[in-house]
């Protein structure tokens, strides 16, 4: 059965690709042709021009969707052989109780849908337990719960009940696997929480390591522009649950398998309808980010006055760019009008808040609050992180002395910070791969983990040039 034609009616503009339909051959005749719109595996208006330096961009990324969609199930294979291997160590003792179980016969076997199975994500930063000092009600409570919401996103469903039962003592509300529309299968998750004291949690996971699915979202480069909102990277909306066949509907069809962004607002309505103090907080770490982004702004789109007047804010961790500078705007005058806080936060050189580009080939743009934390877990507000766009020449030596500091307080960061900062072996490596590539390791969780509870201070808003930002001392 064929699948429906994509619906462009709802946008302005747009450029969607579509790396099944790529041949080789005419992948790269990109390369020397300015109109794309004659190439099969891209959907433009006819008659579409791109300069070399977007067509390049193009053709990376559906090489890169391509090489994806081969590898897809032995990527997977090999993620659930490193994910069961690291619970295998963990449920024995390590190695070494490893080796001793298996003398004794008493091998401890990992089961991957049990509260104590961690993800690849969770074992880079394993711990559970909120940071006692934070107040509910304060802003510094948003912002480090949000943090440790989004990293247990990474887990399974009967695991995140627990953490957020056993360990925070709160309501779990429940955990999703969203359809994708375009990839025609659920690969987007999100799980919804409330704290019991009239804040309710909407956590979208970011993109998992072996996952080529929410890695082609990541890599898919299309757009749309919507009149009135702007430019929009087109794989986050398909995750967060554009129709193929409609765009963005009010409602979704109830024939249809269910979106993120419909389901969510389903059950968000639901919720606060029956606590009318309640208000809702949406996070994500990486992929998540964007995702968490993106919810409010189709909200806008839709007119949904009911629940953006309930948002109290949006917080990110890690988010990389989602639209162009009208989209900015568009956002900045939506976070004004119905007085919610939105903070993108950033550690030190981490890769992804860098991307895509800020520059005159892919005009990418963040907005809103930035609250930047350098590798000592200082944060400060800033109008964009340094090194916007990662691959500048003149960075390259401080990002090596900077990663070369991180391995080196890995090890030493427990007997300054206590036990609860201590880092184990599978951080380490990647503190190594730090010094090769820097920006790596500094987008794993535990970072940002660290920054607001080390970085944030009590929080004070101020208004700037008319919008809620937050300060630390």
């Amino acid at each position: 059965m064929s699948s429906p034609p994509c619906d462009k009616s709802f946008c302005s503009d747009y450029m969607l690709l579509n790396a099944e339909d790529a041949k080789l051959g005419d992948v790269f005749k990109i390369l020397f042709s300015s109109d794309i719109a004659k190439r099969k595996f891209i959907d433009c208006p006819d008659g579409t021009e791109e300069p070399f330096g977007r067509r390049w961009i193009i053709f990376v990324s559906i090489l890169v969707q391509k090489l994806l969609q081969a590898t897809a199930k032995p990527l997977a294979a090999v993620g659930s052989g490193v994910e069961y291997w690291l619970n295998l160590l963990s449920g024995n003792g390590g190695f070494f109780g490893l080796i001793k179980n298996t003398f004794k016969g008493e091998v401890v076997q990992p089961d991957n849908e049990s509260s104590d199975y961690f993800s690849f994500i969770g074992n880079l930063d394993r711990r559970q337990q909120l940071d006692p000092t934070i107040i509910p009600g304060e802003k510094k409570y948003y912002a480090a719960l949000s943090i440790m919401a989004a990293k247990a996103s990474y887990e399974n469903k009967t695991h995140i009940k627990s953490v957020v039962e056993d360990h925070w003592e709160m309501n779990f509300v429940d955990s999703y696997d969203f359809w994708n529309d375009y990839q025609e299968k659920a690969t987007t998750q999100a799980f919804i929480m409330d704290d019991k004291k009239d804040t309710i949690v909407v956590a979208f996971r970011g993109t998992e390591p072996f996952d080529a699915d929410a890695w082609s979202s990541d890599f898919d480069l299309s757009w749309y522009e919507i009149h009135g909102i702007g430019k929009m990277h087109g794989g986050f909306m398909k995750a967060l649950g554009l129709i193929k066949s409609k765009g963005w509907p009010v409602e979704q069809d109830p024939e249809q398998q269910e979106t993120a962004y419909y389901a969510i607002k389903k059950q968000l309505r639901k919720l606060l309808e029956a606590n009318e103090k309640a208000r809702f907080v949406v996070t994500g770490h990486s992929l998540g980010g964007a995702l968490a982004v993106l919810f409010p702004a189709i909200l806008g789109l839709h007119g949904d006055t009911f629940l953006l007047d309930r948002l109290e804010g949006v917080y990110t961790f890690g988010q990389p760019r989602v639209g162009d500078d009208k989209f900015g705007q568009y956002m900045n005058d939506l976070i004004a009008k119905h007085d919610f806080t939105c903070i993108r936060f950033v550690y030190s050189y981490d890769l992804v808040p860098r991307l895509p580009y800020d520059d005159s080939t892919l005009l990418f743009k963040h907005f809103g609050t930035c609250i930047y934390f350098n590798s000592m877990y200082t944060g400060k507000v800033v109008e964009e992180e340094p090194d916007k766009n990662y691959f500048s020449i003149i960075w390259m030596i401080p990002k090596f002395f900077n990663a070369c500091w991180e391995l080196i307080r890995s090890f030493v960061i427990k007997y300054f910070k206590g036990p609860d900062y201590a880092e184990g072996g599978l951080l380490r490596l990647f503190r190594v791969i730090g010094v090769l590539v820097a920006g790596v390791p500094a987008h794993c969780p535990q970072d940002y983990v660290n920054s607001t509870r080390l970085g944030l201070s009590e929080d004070v808003f101020v208004y700037s040039n008319g919008q809620k930002i937050l300060k630390t001392q």
